[in-house]
């Protein structure tokens, strides 16, 4: 083995050793600064030796920007539902049923049921091969591309004591963790929050770009093994088996010999589940032996050898004191629900979220009820529904949806298809003006130092009405503010002239358009590295790029038809912040597809699509999302759409495959 391919075989055995420490075991052994150094070293050598590829190297875990459908594939192993018991006494009689039926001494496992994705993962040879979803039960999609960025999947197994061929199944969690930060950034963008990090799990999992799905940071817990020739007759030892394969099975296994182990089992964990990093809603008890399994049999749709005893969500009951309406920075309007405080799941609640009008119209609430809140599975309180019994002629008034702006009067609007009122006031309306301006200067964006409070004061004081006010502060009006001396004046100053090298993707995050997250501003800037460019973009011309829908679209081409914004745009462009890509290519421009329409469509394998709707551009070019007959090429790579390429046929458009139309612009 020569030095390179040396080099590149142990640096994935030790990145794949150091990953397994982190994501599995959860102890790392090196910092997070040296595992990135020999990621990129790695990286590195792989593409200046595309001879050494490998699809289970750590490198290819991020996930491409490869867009496609899913494949449909049927179960070897048909993937069931559980019976569900809500009681203890329920239990008694499932354990009785398993006596009686097995009538010789036997272990069940307990375990706990975690709320995600189910998925179910093949192995030949110590090699992930394929990733399926539950689907039917008989049938799931293949998302084996998705599954592969999943860091505590393993790729390659560890040691050689693995069947040639298995199944092993489990659940795709988010963490509560990154269930926050994602609904954070939701909340900035505007956009409705998601309920409980299962509905985030299994849209994310169904994702068509792996990249994204890379990014949401998921993790994989496994709880059952399959096949021909497993290691043992019992299930708790299959599972000890596979953790030392490199396998993330949750600690908490137990096997239990009696209905007394048991019984204990399901109270510890009704109350520790709280301190768990991922959602649960149950515990599952199943026959450790697979041979007493395959005696107990099946029922049409469940085993018979398990079952699964499902915790009981936390409610309360507690009065309805008032509503209060609160206006975010995109203007949306949020309705929330004043309580009675009340302790639920340890914390005192006072205010639960009550999220939009239909909302409020199913649950028929008044002023005075008692109403029922939840969390279960939900991270923020909610209301699931109103004690009506205990009405009485005394109630409160029936709670509407208010009409106008509850902070600058403005009538509220309620964009077609979409549960959520917004306030249109968006250069008058207080709380709007100062979400703008908190977004703007937020560390992910223009990363200026400065608080919520200090914007307050400012606002207030009347030195700021908009982020580009930010750049004509002075250190003496500063300094006149109460609780600001000169240190900290001069510290954002510092900061605020800092921001102007900020990258230009973060600066158009920072302008805090409906729908333009941190991802979507990327792929905007990428598409259209400069700020005039992305200005005169059409809505066909934003539908063009990868992963941008009508909703963002339309968004955009809204906030550039708006004056006010452009002329905003303008002011900060005078104070030199980065109006375009630092490197997009401009000494490189040439006029060679000046005029020319071009589709893109397929899967290539030199450039991303990304990077040739850039080279188009970069040569005149202009991108065109569907085949017309203004289309002048159709550039077509590996997968690409049938309908397209027959329209294109049928039109006598030229088609370049991948290499003719590099050749195209060589010539």
């Amino acid at each position: 083995m020569n030095g390179t391919k040396s080099r590149i075989t142990s640096l994935r055995r030790e990145l794949e050793r150091h990953n397994y420490n982190y994501h599995v075991l959860s102890a790392p052994t090196i910092a997070d600064c040296e595992f990135d150094y020999m990621m990129r070293e790695l990286q590195q050598l792989e593409e200046a030796h595309p001879e050494y590829f490998d699809p289970y190297s750590p490198t290819q875990r991020v996930g491409s920007d490869l867009s496609k459908d899913f494949e449909q594939v049927s179960h070897k192993y048909p993937m069931l539902s559980l019976g569900n018991t809500y009681s203890e006494a329920e239990v008694r009689e499932f354990y009785g049923r398993v006596a009686r039926s097995l009538n010789e001494s036997f272990d069940i496992v307990a375990e706990l049921k975690y709320d995600g994705a189910s998925i179910s993962l093949t192995y030949k040879n110590g090699k992930l091969v394929q990733a399926v979803t539950r689907g039917d039960g008989s049938r799931g999609d293949n998302v084996t591309a998705n599954v592969r960025t999943i860091r505590s999947v393993p790729l390659s197994l560890i040691g050689d004591d693995y069947p040639d061929e298995f199944e092993i199944r489990g659940e795709i969690l988010l963490p509560w963790s990154e269930f926050e930060r994602i609904n954070k950034e939701r909340e900035e963008q505007g956009e409705s929050l998601f309920a409980n990090p299962r509905n985030v799990a299994s849209g994310t999992l169904k994702h068509q770009n792996p990249s994204v799905v890379a990014a949401r940071k998921l993790d994989a817990y496994f709880y059952y093994l399959l096949g021909e020739d497993l290691p043992t007759d019992g299930h708790y030892e299959n599972m000890e088996a596979a953790r030392s394969w490199g396998f993330k099975i949750p600690p908490v296994i137990r096997k239990c010999s009696s209905l007394e182990d048991i019984s204990e089992y399901l109270s510890y964990w009704e109350k520790e589940r709280e301190h768990l990093p991922v959602a649960t809603d149950g515990i599952v008890l199943k026959v450790n032996s697979i041979k007493q399994q395959l005696n107990l049999g099946y029922t049409a749709k469940s085993p018979r050898w398990a079952v699964a005893y499902k915790f009981q969500a936390e409610r309360i009951a507690t009065r309805l004191n008032s509503i209060s309406f609160q206006v975010g920075r995109t203007g949306a309007i949020t309705p929330v629900a004043n309580l009675e405080p009340a302790l639920l799941s340890g914390t005192t609640v006072k205010r639960a979220s009550l999220h939009n009008e239909d909302i409020i119209i199913g649950l028929d609430l008044h002023i005075g009820d008692n109403v029922y809140v939840e969390k279960g599975g939900e991270i923020i309180p909610k209301i699931v529904g109103v004690d009506t019994e205990s009405r009485t002629t005394e109630v409160g008034e029936k709670v509407s949806f208010i009409k106008n702006c509850p902070e600058c009067g403005a009538e509220l609007i309620q964009p077609e298809g979409e549960a959520a009122h917004y306030c249109p006031n968006a250069w008058g309306c207080p709380p709007q003006i100062k979400g703008a301006i908190e977004h703007f200067v937020t560390r992910r964006a223009m990363d200026i130092r400065i608080g919520p409070e200090s914007i307050e004061d400012m606002y207030n004081a009347g030195l700021i009405k908009n982020v580009a006010d930010l750049y004509t502060l002075g250190l003496t009006d500063l300094v006149k503010l109460e609780r600001w001396a000169g240190k900290s004046a001069q510290n954002l100053l510092d900061s605020l002239s800092e921001s102007k090298s900020v990258p230009f993707e973060r600066f158009l995050y920072g302008l805090g358009i409906r729908y333009v997250g941190e991802t979507v501003a990327k792929r905007l800037s990428r598409a259209f590295p400069h700020i005039d460019k992305l200005k005169q973009a059409t809505a066909e011309d934003l539908t063009a790029v990868d992963e941008i829908g009508e909703r963002i679209a339309q968004s955009v081409t809204a906030y550039f038809a708006d004056e006010r914004n452009i002329a905003l745009i303008e002011r900060l462009a005078t104070f030199g912040l980065k109006m375009y890509m630092e490197d997009d290519g401009s000494s490189n421009r040439t006029n060679k597809l000046s005029g020319l329409n071009i589709v893109i469509s397929g899967a290539f394998a030199k450039h991303s699509r990304d990077e040739y709707k850039q080279l188009i551009e970069l040569h005149g070019g202009k991108n065109s999302g569907s085949v017309s007959g203004k289309t002048d090429y159709l550039l077509v790579g590996e997968n690409m759409g049938q309908a397209k390429l027959e329209k294109a046929s049928k039109l006598g458009i030229k088609i370049l495959n991948e290499d003719e139309f590099l050749n195209l612009l060589e010539q």
